[in-house]
């Protein structure tokens, strides 16, 4: 298990912490796509239903303050608030192990802790997509919503991870804003679409056959959805069954694969991906087509391996047959061009790391008392020397009294508010409060 909060730490040894003063410091835990295969990630990944046990498991425990459970097909993370990192983590990693029923043994050396500004760029960085397999790709936001709205619903988030939830969202928006990462095709279906796009200008209403059921074809029909090619869906598959499961989840119709040749007529666009050893669909299958269509524009998008489509269809006016070859320099482009917006992209995530460990380190309650009280002498003081202006007569002796007054009167003012701050009960939680006293007397300054 690797610790990275900015600690040296030697060979696998992870330095922990206790720390019992001040507020619960913010610690994530997880592996990934670099950290693990995907035989070891597909085995502890969370359904729904599996996340809210496992909240509500962790809610239990006297080391944990709040928690999140982050589980994607790539990612397996918990975020988490704790004074006690070293129980909390292992009280996580004996969940894990329970819960999978897989030895901590053959996980632990694959995960990763994170503490502190560690912890919360790593979160900043996820839900912004630059520490995805596809950088870029907008699913993980969504993905990282719906794990939040998930621990709120079972009251397992409070006010910090509250806070840093909402800025890692803003922090991916501005990325995706202000930044060019999101705007260029690095997967093979996002390749496919893109060059869909430039064949047809807009997608809104073209018609999609889909043949076959992969997952690579299905991930390309949602990119399409998503680019508005609203028209129709068709799904022809060996298996017909599978092939109406996948048309009812995009309100598409199945047919058999017998009836390819005569769907083609109605098609625009043409997704194949099946295990066929020899050519699905002829150039001779589409050239009589194409006249019945009046050359409307046929575009296969290619996705076996074998391939499934004749490149003989190419020579035919108004066809177009791209295979992953062809789709990979597209891919390959781009990549440069997201590497490049990276860097624009991480300065923004610096800043939003700043900003949040301005905000956190505000909810000591110290700070926040200096704040509260120089904010409310400086208007104290504002009011006395427009008073004054008017009151020419005071000597210096008389007016050095009011100040005093003034002093004494904010002093005594702020006594039992500040009294309850430093001690709201050992069953409450401070830091709501400090965050609390901060938007009353609106100290927050920063960018949301």
């Amino acid at each position: 298990m690797n610790s990275r909060d900015g600690k040296a730490a030697s060979g696998n040894e992870l330095s922990m912490t206790s720390n019992q003063s001040g507020l619960p410091e913010i610690h994530l835990i997880g592996i990934n796509h670099v950290s693990a295969p995907v035989e070891l990630r597909e085995c502890l990944a969370f359904s729904t239903e599996q996340s809210e046990t496992t909240l509500a498991e962790l809610k239990k425990s006297k080391a944990i303050r709040e928690i999140l459970v982050i589980s994607t097909c790539n990612r397996v993370e918990f975020l988490f608030t704790s004074h006690f990192r070293e129980q909390a983590v292992q009280t996580i990693v004996d969940r894990l192990s329970a819960a999978k029923a897989i030895p901590a043994h053959r996980f632990k050396p694959a995960m990763y802790v994170y503490s502190g500004d560690a912890a919360v760029r790593h979160v900043f960085r996820v839900a912004a997509s630059l520490d995805s397999m596809v950088m870029g790709e907008p699913q993980i936001l969504g993905q990282i919503k719906d794990a939040y709205r998930l621990a709120v619903e079972n009251k397992a988030t409070g006010v910090v991870l509250n806070r840093l939830l909402h800025k890692a969202f803003s922090t991916a928006k501005r990325v995706r804003s202000e930044t060019g990462i999101g705007d260029r095709a690095i997967s093979i279906s996002y390749a496919a679409v893109e060059l869909a796009k430039k064949i047809f200008g807009r997608l809104d209403g073209k018609t999609v056959l889909l043949v076959g059921a992969g997952d690579m074809a299905e991930l390309a029909v949602e990119h399409l959805h998503r680019n508005r090619a609203s028209g129709r869906l068709f799904v022809a598959n060996r298996t017909f069954e599978a092939g109406v499961n996948l048309a009812r989840r995009f309100s598409g119709q199945a047919i058999h694969f017998e009836e390819i040749g005569a769907s083609l007529a109605r098609a625009d666009i043409i997704i194949s991906s099946t295990g066929s050893p020899g050519y699905v669909i002829t150039q001779d299958l589409v050239r009589p087509i194409m006249r019945e269509r009046r050359n409307r524009p046929l575009f296969f998008i290619d996705i076996a391996v074998p391939r499934d489509i004749d490149p003989n269809i190419n020579r035919l006016e108004n066809a177009y047959v791209y295979d992953i070859d062809d789709l990979q320099g597209v891919i390959d482009e781009n990549v440069s061009s997201r590497q490049s917006e990276s860097v624009k992209a991480e300065r923004i995530i610096d800043e939003g790391v700043i900003r949040f460990r301005h905000w956190h380190d505000a909810l000591d309650v110290v700070p926040t008392i200096k704040e509260i009280r120089g904010k409310l002498k400086a208007i104290a003081g504002a009011e006395l020397a427009k008073t004054l202006q008017a009151m020419n007569h005071l000597s210096s002796e008389d007016i050095e009294s009011l100040g005093k007054m003034i002093e004494a009167i904010v002093n005594k003012s702020l006594h039992d508010p500040m009294l309850f701050l430093k001690n709201p009960g050992s069953h409450r939680d401070k830091s709501l409060y400090i965050d609390i006293f901060r938007k009353i007397f609106k100290l927050e300054n920063e960018r949301d």
